[in-house]
């Protein structure tokens, strides 16, 4: 029930906090980490292999340095992390 309302938190807070690209990527990393908090627990209740837990882990820190690295080059290019000040129709 924890790790529910841990997800559900997350996903409000990627909601609300949807104008600063940084705080959207800290909170998509909180569900994940809140994901493999609750994938090891149930796969030691099920007392089952925890191999998965760890390409989980290793696809989470790929989708955490990707979402940086594009924050960077955001930011070098237009000067903040702001959405609105992102344009898609510019090259």
């Amino acid at each position: 029930m924890i790790m529910l309302v841990l997800i559900i938190s997350g996903f409000i807070t990627f909601v609300l906090m949807h104008k600063h690209t940084l705080n959207m990527l800290l909170s998509l990393e909180f569900i994940m980490l809140s994901l493999v908090v609750g994938l090891s627990m149930l796969l030691n209740n099920l007392e089952s292999e925890s191999y998965f837990i760890l390409y989980f882990l290793t696809f989470a820190a790929c989708e955490g340095a990707l979402g940086l690295s594009i924050i960077v080059a955001m930011i070098r290019s237009h000067g903040s992390d702001f959405f609105w000040t992102f344009n898609v129709t510019q090259c």
